[in-house]
């Protein structure tokens, strides 16, 4: 694991996610809130919801388990999701 990786923080996760699920939707960054329900952002579906998990993963080099995704509807939960991950990986 890089060293980024291991001193990420859950804001900088949050903003990355952001970023990602701003360009997935073609929506401004900053009309995205961190608790926002992703799937009732314009033009969020699940194929796309799913592509920006995809995109998060590679982002990190992790694997989200399905329950863990499934699990959450935010930006901020996604975030959360990859600290544990990588807290996980770390260790």
């Amino acid at each position: 694991m890089s060293t980024a990786q291991a001193t990420t923080t859950h804001d900088e996760i949050v903003a990355t996610v952001t970023g990602i699920v701003a360009q997935e939707l073609g929506v401004p960054a900053e009309s995205l809130a961190p608790d926002a329900d992703l799937r009732s952002v314009e033009g969020a579906d699940s194929v796309k919801v799913l592509r920006m998990i995809a995109k998060v993963e590679r982002e990190y080099d992790v694997e989200l388990e399905d329950e863990q995704v499934f699990a959450v509807n935010s930006i901020d939960g996604v975030a959360t999701v990859v600290l544990d991950t990588l807290a996980q990986d770390a260790a």
